[in-house]
């Protein structure tokens, strides 16, 4: 997640993710207080096993914001974009499989 807005992109008029927005900010805040309770553990000297399986809530929220965030896009930059057609309907397809690409890797 960024918050500066990279011009080369295509872009939509508005985000898909706006209605969800304080939704995924609590979301985030969450998970940037268990990074930072991770990095207590590791300061602390806890177990680590403890650790990893701190490692992996994290994992498991942050693709769940991924995957809710590509819901969004899927649903709102990208049928808008399909419904009007030619190159820019191609445009927010490949980006959305490229973004498809990176989650899955």
């Amino acid at each position: 997640m960024t918050t500066s807005t990279d011009t080369t992109a295509p872009s939509c008029h508005a985000h898909g993710y706006t209605p969800e927005k304080s939704a995924y900010l609590r979301r985030l805040k969450l998970i940037e207080g268990q990074a930072r309770g991770i990095a207590r553990m590791v300061e602390e000297d806890q177990y680590c096993i403890d650790i990893l399986t701190q490692v992996s809530a994290i994992t498991s929220a942050l693709k769940a914001v991924s995957l809710g965030l590509l819901n969004d896009h899927l649903s709102h930059c990208v049928v808008d974009a399909a419904r009007k057609g030619g190159p820019e309907s191609d445009e927010k397809i490949e980006e959305a499989m490229q973004a498809i690409k990176r989650l899955v890797k």
